[in-house]
């Protein structure tokens, strides 16, 4: 288990180190962030001063080698835009992002999941048809037209939920919260929703094949031979081996709302880092770009991190394997 955690964090460290590289490059090639921040009226003076401020002028090397050091630390400069500390800008927005992507997880889990067992339990039913065929229509959807039909519906037609913002927050030091107000549910309802229709389609028909399969399988034949009620047959033996690779979809699924969540947050103007990052490539804020993803990546990294460790708690076999091994 320890040589399994140890080559895991290896495997984090190399894709971090491999992003950050990408982001570092970013200040590189797009743009000259001192002809951001003086103009194009500058004199070579004063661009030299400020390149050697910033340790521009210093060798590739020490240079990514300093941007690493910060980026460890959480320091990705100041904002070319707003002229605000990126860290600042990320600290302001994260909670609104963090926000919609648990509340469309809960969404799509609380829902594909039993919508998917319900598939394959009786996969003949009109019910279940209606459910592969809405699950169809909400792959084959893109997010901003699901977003757009929803917002005329229930938005501008019923007039039921509001179109843009995230309503009223609750200051809890640096965190910010719309979970613990009225008008913080009203203003996610229609996000949350665009953005876990992806998902919960995904995770239904996932949970259905898995599902399907293990119905095929030879121990649940013979759960059934030993008198065990159907009841018991499917969902203490066939759900609970289905959901172990479900398990690890959903985990890369969390860290996949968050970071795709940019189109949700554009198309209800959700003030969440994918509007912060949208923004910054309109302008080219590369600081904020670089900032940005370094911290997609870490999530990813993390939860990949705990969906293998939790992989290898439930599944037996990989333990075994791993014993075997050495």
């Amino acid at each position: 288990m320890f040589a399994f955690i140890l080559q895991r964090l290896a495997q984090a460290a190399v894709v971090m180190i491999t992003v950050a590289f990408i982001s570092f490059m970013l200040f590189q090639y797009v743009g000259d962030p001192v002809v951001f921040l003086l103009g194009q009226d500058a004199t070579q003076e004063q661009i030299k001063e400020l390149r050697q401020a910033l340790g521009l002028d210093q060798a590739f090397i020490v240079q990514f080698w300093h941007f690493l050091s910060n980026a460890a630390q959480g320091e990705f400069g100041f904002s070319l835009r707003q002229g605000t500390q990126v860290s600042t800008l990320i600290a302001e927005r994260f909670p609104a992002t963090l926000e919609l992507a648990l509340v469309a997880g809960v969404l799509a889990l609380s829902l594909g999941i039993p919508m998917g067992v319900y598939a394959a339990l009786k996969r003949g039913s009109f019910t279940s048809q209606v459910f592969m065929t809405l699950s169809l229509l909400g792959v084959s959807l893109p997010t901003f037209l699901i977003g757009i039909l929803l917002i005329l519906i229930f938005a501008v037609t019923l007039g039921w939920f509001p179109s843009f913002g995230r309503g009223e927050v609750v200051q809890m030091g640096w965190w910010t919260s719309g979970l613990l107000t009225a008008k913080g549910w009203h203003h996610i309802a229609l996000p949350a929703v665009t953005l876990a229709i992806f998902q919960l389609t995904l995770i239904m028909r996932l949970v259905r094949a898995e599902m399907l399969e293990v119905l095929r399988t030879d121990y649940i034949k013979f759960a059934r031979a030993r008198g065990l009620t159907t009841r018991a047959v499917h969902f203490g033996h066939a759900l609970k081996n289905t959901l172990v690779p479900v398990m690890t979809i959903t985990g890369l699924q969390l860290g996949g709302l968050i970071a795709f969540a940019i189109i949700t947050e554009t198309v209800f103007q959700w003030p969440g880092m994918g509007l912060l990052f949208i923004q910054a490539v309109t302008f080219a804020d590369i600081p904020v770009m670089a900032a940005y993803l370094c911290l997609i990546a870490l999530i990813f990294v993390v939860i990949n991190l705990i969906v293998d460790l939790l992989y290898f708690a439930v599944d037996p076999r990989l333990r075994v394997g791993k014993s075997g091994g050495h």
